[in-house]
């Protein structure tokens, strides 16, 4: 069965098509309009996407070398996300379920993100500790299986993509922050300054990024612009620190407590060079083992959209035209049929 995943939460456009074992095509565009603004405007993402998705789709179905009458399925985001980005994929995915008469499933975005590895990684298995990050999500879960979900914890506040998008606005650097930090990173002095660790010590798996946001904003007030200039690597080094050593050990105390040896981290945020390489120690010292998709899966990408949809097929689910976007659809709601 070849499945087409159409996925338009937020800032990207994309399709994919999978074939229930291998990712014959996999097309993202990503909106560059959105950094003149230091971050995404909601009404310009869904123009974008009705700009976008037509030539996507058909770049993806070129380089799969196949027509629209080869597709027997189509997965489309259906939530979290932008409520009218995810309207822009959901209209152009119905509407071609309705011409082509084939099924179509609404797919949550997290679960996706929680299957990003299996492209490169097929003996992974449950359970598993998922850990999923990016401008919008800062979530722990267990995965018991597919379809079998328990949030374990997730941020109070900013999700940790956002607090990278802030301190980079701070720095004077451009959006999205995530790349631009870590890069600049790799020049600086992550023992600098030691920012705080929020909620580190906590006895949840709860996250929270605004104290390390305020603390930085602060340090950065009580330094002259020449000394910002100076240690903008060091600052941002030491930054990025702090928000991996919390990452890491939440998710690394939670797989002890729950007594599991696998990781799994997605997310826009999971190609950070520096929490990979944080991750990866700990988890070797601890036994672990870790799965991180390569920058292509962690980014909001359509393969991921229709992996999942393609194993909803397999069970039999489907959706009737009518379903709609849910832009604050939770993972737990997920049937366990």
């Amino acid at each position: 069965m070849i499945v087409l995943g159409i996925e338009t939460s937020c800032d990207e456009t994309a399709a994919a098509l999978y074939d229930g074992s291998t990712v014959l095509a996999n097309i993202v565009t990503t909106q560059e309009i959105h950094k003149e603004y230091g971050g995404v405007v909601p009404e310009l993402a869904s123009r974008e996407h009705l700009r976008f998705i037509i030539p996507v789709i058909r770049k993806a179905l070129d380089e799969a070398d196949i027509t629209w009458k080869d597709v027997e399925g189509i997965a489309v985001t259906r939530g979290p996300g932008l409520a009218g980005s995810l309207l822009m994929g959901i209209s152009f995915a119905k509407a071609a379920s309705f011409a082509l008469d084939i099924p179509i499933i609404g797919v949550n975005h997290i679960e996706a993100h929680l299957w990003s590895p299996v492209f490169e990684y097929p003996e992974l298995s449950t359970p598993f500790i998922g850990l999923i990050i990016s401008g919008g999500h800062t979530q722990l879960w267990l995965v018991r299986d597919f379809g079998d979900y328990s949030l374990l914890g997730q941020t109070l506040d900013d999700a940790v993509g956002e607090a990278f998008d802030k301190i980079a606005q701070m720095l004077g650097l451009e959006y999205p922050g995530g790349p631009v930090i870590d890069k600049l990173s790799k020049e600086g002095d992550p023992d600098f300054y030691r920012f705080p660790r929020p909620a580190l010590k906590s006895d949840n798996f709860d996250f929270s990024f605004s104290g390390l946001k305020t603390s930085v904003l602060y340090y950065l007030d009580d330094l002259s612009e020449e000394d910002i200039v100076r240690h903008k690597a060091d600052i941002a080094s030491s930054f990025q620190m702090a928000a991996v050593d919390t990452l890491v050990g939440k998710t690394i105390r939670a797989a002890k407590e729950y007594n599991i040896d696998r990781i799994v981290v997605g997310g826009g945020v999971a190609a950070n060079s520096t929490l990979k390489e944080v991750l990866q120690s700990h988890s070797d010292n601890s036994s672990l083992s870790l799965f991180i998709p390569s920058p292509e899966y962690c980014t909001d990408n359509a393969a991921m959209i229709a992996y999942v949809g393609y194993h909803r097929f397999m069970r039999s689910e489907s959706d009737e035209l009518t379903f709609s976007a849910l832009p604050s659809l939770s993972l737990e709601s997920v049937s366990l049929s």
